[in-house]
């Protein structure tokens, strides 16, 4: 099953002063395994732009959406036998600490 892991900051990050769990171990753990098919960093929340069609108008706006105090920084496309399985991989990421990970199944259309 196919989830989109969205990576993202957080405002209360965990208080644990235990060493974050290296980045690229989990990136090569995960890739050997076959669960991570591919991610990336996102450039700075700075370059964002936010596009809305209102009333027939478009409306650009530059950076993210200014309700929120988290943004994506990042993702993962993830390839895992259920969520239990998906949740374990999100679970080891560095920014399950430093951040926070959203973990969404790709919809299935053909049902």
């Amino acid at each position: 099953m196919k989830y989109m892991m969205f990576v993202c900051s957080d405002t209360e990050p965990d208080t644990d002063r235990a060493p974050a769990p290296d980045i690229e171990k989990w990136v090569a753990d995960n890739d050997a395994a076959g669960r991570r098919l591919r991610g990336a960093a996102l450039a700075p929340d700075s370059t964002a732009t936010t596009v809305r069609v209102r009333n027939g108008k478009v409306l650009i706006t530059d950076g993210p959406f200014t309700e929120t105090k988290e943004i994506i920084v990042g993702f993962d496309l993830l390839d895992c036998v259920d969520l239990d399985e998906a949740i374990e991989v999100a679970r080891t990421h560095p920014m399950a600490r430093a951040g926070r990970i959203e973990i969404r199944p790709f919809a299935d259309f053909e049902q």
